[in-house]
């Protein structure tokens, strides 16, 4: 099983991240009556349960205990371009959380990993699981591949990820391969995108000499780039266009 490991403080978990990442700033600025009232809202809208079929825990993780959990992240391929089907996860990560070590292990899952598709008794590309059953059979099978159990799910599409993007002000990230994608070029260094420009940017695979795992890599530095500007002033002041962004193209069951 092909795998990559990523151990970092709480600020870096992926979107779950976005969500407790806006939670944090607001409450460190001392928010007001109308901030409170938009976040509540937004989690509203956001909010989408599961039926799972199988290998839940026996009980549900509890916080107060600082248990740890896990987390399956998935980027949508749907939403942009006028695209309104189901999709595909192209993007999933599993994030476990240790609150008592404040440490989380981030494990990347190559989408075309082929996998037994819990639910439906056959193999294929683990991520077509969550076309075939939406954020519950993507659940369920990522959680059989990886062994551990999976408690919650987060998923953006891909016009969420662009959104998001413009609402923080583009971001920076630290390029290390010159490459072209969609009309736009990347060069070596440090480099500002926009959101178009950071789809195409994690995107492109085939002139990458790691392949999806070199995607994988450049998808983790978007969302690392986003949280270091949602946790920013320009972030706080921003934080109406980041909510717009989230809650019409986020999913989770936190």
């Amino acid at each position: 099983m092909a795998r990559r490991r990523r151990k970092s403080r709480g600020k870096k978990i992926f979107l779950i991240i976005l969500a407790v990442l806006i939670v944090l700033v607001l409450a460190i600025v001392g928010v007001g009556a109308k901030l409170y009232l938009d976040l509540s809202h937004s989690i509203e809208k956001t909010y989408e349960s599961v039926e799972r079929t199988q290998g839940e825990r026996t009980k549900p993780v509890d916080l107060n205990k600082q248990e740890s959990f896990s987390v399956l992240l998935m980027g949508i391929d749907t939403g942009d371009l006028g695209r309104v089907d189901q999709g595909r996860s192209d993007t999933m990560m599993v994030a476990t959380v240790s609150p008592e070590d404040k440490q989380t292990t981030i494990v990347s899952i190559p989408r075309d990993t082929y996998v037994d598709i819990v639910g439906r008794d056959t193999k294929d590309k683990i991520n077509h699981a969550y076309a075939f059953g939406g954020a519950a059979m993507a659940m369920d099978t990522v959680q059989k591949y990886v062994d551990i159990p999976i408690d919650h799910y987060v998923s953006i599409n891909m016009k969420g990820l662009k959104e998001l993007v413009d609402a923080v002000g583009g971001i920076e990230v630290n390029n290390d391969l010159t490459f072209s994608q969609d009309g736009y070029d990347f060069p070596i260094g440090k480099i500002t995108l926009n959101g178009v420009q950071a789809l195409s940017y994690s995107r492109m695979r085939y002139e990458d000499p790691n392949g999806d795992y070199g995607r994988q890599g450049r998808q983790r530095k978007i969302v690392e780039g986003v949280a270091k500007k949602v946790l920013s002033l320009n972030g706080v002041s921003n934080y109406q266009s980041i909510l717009n962004a989230l809650e019409s193209n986020m999913k989770t069951d936190m």
